[in-house]
């Protein structure tokens, strides 16, 4: 499985720089974002959320051609932004629409005392309100993280050269000794072993849920 002409080892590494990469970017600015929608006052914000959020609507399949005219034009055809910016364009209003909801359920007496003991509104952020959504965070962190893993047509359609391809892409691509042999036996252990990483990072992140719980108790 990692020896041949797989490329099963050089396929793995680019699952996790695409999938790390549009989760740090997924909330990063979906953190952001959501704060904004929910702790600040301006005109529209519910119709901003809702058209976040009506952009799920469209089927992922019917960007890709587009997609890929686009990226063709700009020479983005086997670079890893154009594996990264549509799995980051279909997370975040998703990331979005999870931490507006979770930053809303936060006490704002919490954010109003910070400041009037001298903190401006992004330390109080920062010190407070980051803290207390560790567990929404992390939850979308492990959605968004699972879903980049896992992502299939983007990879395959953005990408022709072997040393670019995805962990997925190169399952699928998997040969066997004769052109009329299937290898099934080779892409179930390279299964298993895609499916490795994914188990680690639900472990890892439901103790920094649990922990974020108890850390953000209010009496």
């Amino acid at each position: 499985m990692f020896s041949g002409d797989n490329g099963f080892g050089r396929a793995l590494l680019n699952s996790v720089i695409v999938a790390g990469t549009t989760t740090v970017l997924t909330l990063l600015i979906g953190t952001f974002t959501a704060y904004a929608l929910a702790r600040l006052d301006f005109r529209f914000k519910n119709a901003v959320l809702g058209l976040i959020v009506a952009t799920t609507m469209f089927p992922g399949i019917s960007q890709l051609v587009p997609l890929l005219k686009l990226f063709t034009d700009i020479k983005w055809i086997n670079t890893y932004q154009a594996m990264v910016l549509p799995s980051l364009g279909f997370a975040l209003p998703l990331s979005v629409w999870l931490l507006t909801a979770f930053f809303r359920q936060l006490p704002f007496e919490l954010e109003q005392a910070a400041m009037v003991d001298g903190c401006t509104r992004g330390q109080a952020f920062r010190k407070i309100i980051v803290p207390l959504a560790a567990p929404g965070v992390f939850t979308t962190a492990i959605l968004t993280f699972i879903a980049a893993w896992n992502e299939f047509l983007i990879a395959l359609s953005m990408v022709n050269k072997k040393e670019m391809q995805t962990a997925t892409v190169a399952i699928s691509k998997f040969t066997g000794v004769s052109g009329f042999d299937q290898p099934f036996g080779t892409q179930m252990a390279a299964g298993v072993i895609v499916t490795v990483p994914l188990i680690a990072v639900v472990l890892v992140f439901q103790r920094r849920i649990v922990a974020g719980l108890t850390a953000g108790g209010v009496k």
